[in-house]
Parts: C-alpha cells; sequence; structure tokens
C-alpha cells in the first residue's frame, strides 16, 4: 500500500462546474433524445441488441485485463454450463452476460440502494471470482485495496468501507435526482469505482450500474448503449480522467466532459444502425414492389434470381466481392445454360437500375477485383418514371458493362 494515494470521503458527492460540461451535456442530450425518436421494428432492433450486448461485455471485460482468444467470447455469451467456460476471463464474460440481461429486467421504480447494488456485486463475480472475493461482500478490516494509474487505495476497509458505501447509497436515492440523469449516472459510475467497497469486480460493477442508471435516463432495452465498449477504445483517457477526478477532490467535471461525450458518441451510433436497418426495410419493400411490376406484359422490372441476389448483398455488412458473391450465388443460377454470363448480367442490369454499385479495385493491375454493394439510398434517388428510363438505356444483353463473362 506505501505510496498510493489515499481514499478520502466526499464532503460533495455530485460536485461540477455546470458550464464546462455544457456542451457535453447538451449534445449527450439530443444524442440520446434522437436515439429514443427514431421509428424501429422489434425484430431489427433485437439483433442490433444482442451486438450491443456483446460490445459491452467485450469492453467490460478488456477493461479489467480479460483476453479473447478466437471465438471464446461467443462461446461465453451463448453457454449454458460451467463446463463450456475454460478460463476466468469467459467465466468473467459470462457472469456479465447474467447480469446485464437481469439488470434490463429490473423496474424503473426499484430503489438503487446498498442491497441492490450487493445483489449486482454478486451476480458479477459469482462463478468467476468468488474464489477470492466474496459475492455482495462489503470489504472488512483487514481487506484494503490499490488500483489505477497512478496507484490509489481505496476506501480503507470495515467501519469506513461501510460507512461511505452507505452515504453513497443515500445520495444516490435523495441527492442525485436534483440533477439531469446523465450526470447521477455518471456520478454513481465514478464514485462507486473510487471507493472500491470490493475486493474484486469493482470496475465491472460500476459499469452494470451505469448500464442500469442508463435505463432509466431512457436507453432502456431496446435502446441499450455499450459503454464500457467506448471505454476499452478509450482505456487510457478513460482511467487517466478517473484519477484527475479523484486528485481534484473528487470534482467530476473533467470524467462528465469524457463520458458524456462517450455517451453522444455510441447513441449515435447505434442511432446510425437503427437507420441502417430502416434503409435496408425500405430497400427490400421496392425490390418487392419492382417484383410485381412488369416492364413489358413479358417482362418484369426484377426477376426472382435478381431478388436473391439483392437479398444477398443486403444481407452483408459491407461491400462484397465479385467472385466470392458467384460462389455463393451458383446454386440460384445452377440452371442457366451459362451461369457466370446469366449473373454478371444481372448485375448490369441492377447496377443501370442504379440499385448496386460495381467498383473496380486494380491494386493489381493484372488481376483486377470488383466490389459490389447495395446503394441503401436508392429509394430515395428514384421515381418510378426515371427506373423505367433508365431500363430503355439498358445495354443489349451481349453487352456487359463491367466484367466479360468469357
Amino acid at each position: 500500500m506505501t505510496g498510493a494515494i489515499h481514499y478520502k470521503t466526499p464532503t460533495d458527492w455530485i460536485m461540477y462546474d455546470k458550464d464546462a460540461i455544457f456542451d457535453e451535456l447538451t449534445n449527450a442530450k439530443a444524442a440520446v433524445m434522437t436515439l429514443k425518436a427514431m421509428p424501429f421494428q422489434r425484430r431489427w432492433v433485437e439483433e442490433l441488441q444482442k451486438m450491443q450486448l456483446k460490445m459491452e461485455v467485450d469492453g467490460t471485460s478488456k477493461i479489467e485485463g480479460a483476453d479473447f482468444a478466437g471465438n471464446e467470447l461467443d462461446t461465453a455469451m451463448r453457454a449454458q454450463t460451467p463446463e463450456e467456460l475454460l478460463t476466468r476471463s469467459q467465466k468473467q464474460a459470462n457472469c456479465a452476460v447474467r447480469t446485464y440481461k437481469w439488470i434490463g429486467t429490473l423496474p424503473n421504480d426499484m430503489p438503487i440502494n446498498e442491497k441492490l447494488i450487493c445483489e449486482i456485486h454478486r451476480s458479477i463475480v459469482t462463478g468467476c471470482d468468488e474464489d477470492h472475493c466474496k459475492p455482495g461482500g462489503i470489504r472488512t478490516a483487514d481487506q484494503n485495496v490499490t488500483f489505477g494509474i497512478p496507484k490509489h487505495r481505496g476506501v480503507s476497509g470495515g467501519e469506513e468501507c461501510k460507512k461511505a458505501f452507505k452515504k453513497l447509497a443515500h445520495e444516490v436515492q435523495t441527492t442525485y435526482p436534483n440533477h439531469h440523469p446523465l450526470i447521477a449516472t455518471l456520478a454513481l459510475h465514478y464514485h462507486f469505482a473510487a471507493m472500491h467497497p470490493f475486493l474484486d469486480g469493482n470496475g465491472r460493477t460500476a459499469r452494470a450500474l451505469e448500464a442500469l442508471m442508463l435505463q432509466r435516463a431512457g436507453l432502456k432495452d431496446s435502446l441499450f448503449i455499450a459503454m464500457s465498449n467506448f471505454y476499452y477504445d478509450e482505456k487510457r483517457t478513460y482511467l487517466k480522467t478517473l484519477a484527475a477526478v479523484r486528485a481534484q477532490g473528487h470534482n467530476l467535471t473533467e470524467f462528465l466532459k469524457f463520458a458524456l461525450r462517450g455517451i453522444a458518441l455510441q447513441s449515435d451510433r447505434l442511432a446510425q444502425m437503427i437507420k441502417t436497418e430502416v434503409s435496408r426495410h425500405i430497400f427490400r419493400s421496392l425490390m418487392q414492389d419492382l417484383f410485381t411490376r412488369l416492364q413489358s406484359t413479358r417482362k418484369r422490372v426484377i426477376v426472382k434470381r435478381q431478388l436473391m441476389l439483392l437479398d444477398k448483398l443486403l444481407d452483408s455488412s459491407d461491400k462484397v466481392e465479385f467472385v466470392y458473391l458467384t460462389e455463393t450465388m451458383k446454386h440460384h443460377y445452377a440452371s442457366r445454360k451459362a451461369p457466370r454470363t446469366a449473373i454478371v448480367r444481372d448485375i448490369n442490369r441492377l447496377s443501370a437500375l442504379g440499385a448496386i454499385s460495381v467498383v473496380r479495385d486494380e491494386a493489381d493491375p493484372k488481376k483486377p477485383v470488383f466490389w459490389i454493394n447495395v446503394n441503401l439510398d436508392w429509394p430515395t434517388k428514384f421515381t418510378d418514371t426515371e427506373v423505367f428510363a433508365a431500363l430503355e438505356k439498358l445495354p443489349k444483353s451481349k453487352t456487359y458493362g463491367f466484367l466479360s463473362p468469357s
């Protein structure tokens, strides 16, 4: 413990410079409001939330030094029995998944008191760290901890620890509601981490508490954002600002500015993901519409195999390489006399309609690569008249726009 900066119990448990954080708070509030106002279908967001939870668990585990190789994290997240978890990192991740899913079910009127915080800690460490840390057990008189850079010492174990912990829980229920929910959320995160009331699992518990508080600020269920992912990406700044706040007598300003920026960033990221899903939905609707429309009495605007081609591209989160696309789609073209010619013709047709883009990559001039991606803004850029005009200008079937089928 020698040389560590000792903990001093705050006199003001939510101290900050309101003017200094004005811009960051305004941006965070705006980002959260935008996210909450976005229209979405439940099934899209459920998939996005699985991604957000994975990012959250990955971030909160790695901040504490976890190391996942290959698909270890995926295994940990879906594991149903302890036997499936081989490493401590996997066990910690599995406990985090269980905890985040559980706190997502808690009613908003359940008080965040000593009992609930201890329950969250118990959930975080049971099954992974109870061999050296009593789940939900506040540190006793002979149990002290140091952490961070520079080294800080948590509140002294025993009575001092119990008093500080009880005081924080009291402030959360009395003083914190007088401040904006985002400010209160981050204040709890900081003060819990600063006192380190448990032997282990304090950082993970602090970030789970933050997630619970963010739920009550409106980021609940389908709008959960992965703040731990932001903290891990900015780990050096995250730890530095936590230390700076403590060095400045628990003045939260620097950490608030940093973390509010993270809330805005993660909210914007999730909003963009939802916007992309909305665009995919609108695109698919137009696809189906054009599939049922006739260019002439004998020819559809989009035929079934072109519809499947677009579906494949829409299912990809990024551009698709032409050779890979032809390989994955070959069973849909197996009945064609010249499958490669047919898929090239379909790609040219969809490109001429504006539905997709084809980009030639000549990093190796002797062997150019063609990348294909869906233009998600297509439905907003083309009217029916323009689509049919594009069809009129389409080259004859023997002409190929981007690649010779030979």
